[in-house]
Parts: C-alpha cells; structure tokens; sequence
C-alpha cells in the first residue's frame, strides 16, 4: 500500500520534508483555510497541490472535503450547498486529486474523553471513558433525557464520578470532547467560541426528528447527486466509520457495523461510492469483527486508516499499539495487498512519546509516535509482500 501521512499544511509542525525523511510517499490533506460549505477553487487546489508536489510528494488524498450540516440534517439548502460541493469536486478532478475521505457523522466528527492517558510504557494515548462521557452528557450538556441511553453500571460510574468532579475536570472534558478533537479539522468547534457548550447544544437541536432512516436517505441523496461529476473526473467518495461507531449525545450514525456499510453501499451501487476503511474505528465496536469486515468490502475500499482499538467490558475503549489491539493489522494488511496494493494508508492516533508532548500537535497526530507506527507497519508490509512473492513461485 502507498504510505500517507495526514499534514495539516503549510502550517503543520510536522514539515514535509520531515516526511519525505522518515519514508512518506503521499500526503493526506485538504484545504483547512477555507470555510465549511465554500467552495474550493481550482487556484486553491492547485496551490496545495503544487506545494506539496515541491517536496518530492503528492496529495493522494483529500481528508477532508467536509459535508456541511445542512446536507445532514436535509436543511432548505442543502441543493445549493451540493452544488458548491459538486463544484469542489470538479476543481478537485481536474486537479488530478481524486480520492476523497468524507464522514456522515451529525455535530461531532470523533469522540474521547481523555487526550492524554498514561500508558504502563510512560507514553501517552487517547480513551473513551463511557462514564465520563455520560457525564458530559448529562450533567454538562444538560441532554433531555440523556439517562434513558445508558446502563445502570454506566450512571453508577457516572455517579461516582459526579462526587469528585471540579469545575476544572469540567472544564477538561469539555475541551476534550468538542473543541480540541474537533477545531482543527473545520470541526463546528473552534477555541475561539465562548461558549462551547451552548453552540454545541444549538447544533444538537438542528437533528431534532432525524433518525438513523431519514439520515440514511440523506447520504442516499447527497451521494446521488454528485455521482456523476464523480464519475465524469474518477473520484473515489470513501465515507470514514464512525468514531465511537454506536449513536451517541443523541444523534443517529449510520457508519457503524456490517449491516450500515452494506446499506449505503447498496443504497447507491456506484463503485465511485466507497469506504474509508478505518480500522480504529470499526474496532472500537465490540459488535465488529474487523478482518472479516476487510474481506468482505475490500473491493470498495478506497483508503484505509491502520489503526487499533482495544475495547473494555465496561464500555471504555482505548488506542491500542498498532501491533495489538482488536483490529489484526497485520490480517488487514494481508487482505488489502492482496486486492489492492496501490490502495493509500496512513497509520493514525499513535502514542504520545518523546517529547511529543511538548509540541502542541493535533489530538492524535503525534510525530514520533506516528513515525514508530509507520515504521510498525511498514515491516508489516515488507513482511507481507515477501509472503506473496513466495505464494506466486
């Protein structure tokens, strides 16, 4: 597979030329500059392009051209906002940059309570604590009958934790939720905002009435109607899982298991309508057999995400390393050489380690951690090929 790495631009910490060091062959980015809902010009595209093809590299991947709330939810202008997507995608074709990671995820694109969880090794990971987030909920968010969608073990957690909590631990979860996972990917969320949490709660009111089927006919209508500027330029549209892939806060997803891939997928039967098969997130769902899930759509998988999960009894799940964990990289990566060895990846969410926490990088998006996960996963690969070297003596 072709070795990405998502860089955040000109502005990144992490240089391009940095990159082309450690073995990057393509990048994984989009146009951060530019409002939800604008349209991206072809100046701008090939801005981007340009500059990164400067370093010896290319932009194999769009991640992400966002899909505005409207279109979500089915808002009275979500046509008009198509068609500015639609003509994104157009600048984006005759660019010759045609693979495009999107999610359908309402309000919030991924979720973790903890940014910075002390690992037995002295790194650092995410996590997903059920309870904390409960509280968030409940407590913070103040949700219309949050309690009712979780468990008595999870509101006894909660409880426990309700005797402990300060205004600052209050005031971490809400960063860690909604502003620092979010602000940084033209999330709804940005630091600037002065009161996070309200915003937020404006945004949850606009999918008051959606459920998990009116928000299925809405993907089905967004991907149908840019279709045929899809095929008209090849561009792969690769929809990310959801993360955590179970509803959440509320809202319906629809990107979580075997039976949603197979439901939008069939929903519109192009080959241009495809998966972002990203291996975190999927095996953050315990209900997810992950090699089986690779196997069965890795002819429309257009990017993948190595990563891996490890999910507690409790509800929790954590990153794990990217040897380890639920996902079985080294299976998913058997599985998708075999079909598609030009297919792109990039490793993701990798530990906090060696003074990478002193850099103020993105949640997730570590340098050095990053790099050992690359480096992980391209011994894998090697590894791999020489398995099917021998199969075809």
């Amino acid at each position: 597979m072709e070795k990405t790495w998502r860089w955040f631009g000109p502005n990144d910490k992490i240089t391009l030329d940095m990159l082309r060091q450690i073995g990057v062959e393509g990048i994984v980015t989009a146009l951060h500059h530019i409002p939800n809902g604008e349209v991206w010009s072809l100046e701008e595209v090939l801005k981007m392009k340009n500059f990164i093809e400067a370093s010896g590299l290319r932009w194999s991947v769009v991640e992400s051209l966002p899909v505005s709330e409207s279109i979500k939810y089915g808002g009275a202008d979500r046509d008009e906002l198509i068609e500015r997507y639609k003509e994104s995608l157009r600048n984006l074709g005759k660019a010759g940059v045609t693979t495009i990671c999107y999610n359908f995820m309402p309000v919030l694109d991924w979720a973790r309570t903890d940014l910075d969880y002390p690992n037995p090794n002295g790194t650092t990971n995410l996590y997903f604590n059920l309870g904390e987030f409960a509280y968030f909920d409940i407590h913070i968010l103040k949700r219309e009958g949050a309690e009712k969608d979780y468990d008595a073990e999870t509101l006894a957690r909660m409880e426990e934790l309700r005797k402990t909590m300060t205004p600052e631990g209050e005031k971490r979860l809400v960063e860690n939720i909604i502003v620092k996972t979010q602000g940084f990917v033209n999330g709804n969320i940005s630091e600037n905002d002065l009161d996070p949490v309200q915003k937020f709660r404006d945004l949850l009111k606009l999918y008051d009435g959606i459920d998990a089927k009116q928000l299925r006919e809405n993907m089905a209508y967004f991907l149908s109607a840019i279709m045929p500027v899809c095929r008209e330029y090849d561009i792969k549209m690769c929809v990310h899982p959801d993360d955590p892939p179970r509803p959440i806060l509320g809202l319906p997803r629809i990107v979580t298991c075997d039976a949603d891939i197979e439901a939008f997928l069939n929903a519109v039967p192009d080959p241009h309508n495809g998966l972002t098969f990203c291996a975190g997130s999927l095996s953050a769902g315990a209900q997810n057999d992950v090699p089986a899930l690779a196997r069965k759509y890795a002819d429309r998988t257009w990017f993948v995400h190595l990563r891996s999960t490890e999910v507690l009894p409790n509800g929790d799940f954590r990153e794990a390393s990217h040897l380890g964990g639920r996902a079985d990289i080294v299976e998913l990566v058997r599985i998708f050489q075999r079909v598609n060895p030009s297919l792109p990846m990039r490793v993701d969410h990798a530990e906090l380690m060696l003074g990478d926490e002193k850099m103020g990088y993105n949640a997730g998006y570590s340098f050095h951690g990053r790099m050992k996960a690359l480096g992980q996963v391209e011994g894998v690969m090697a590894a791999v090929d020489r398995e099917i070297s021998e199969e075809k003596k």
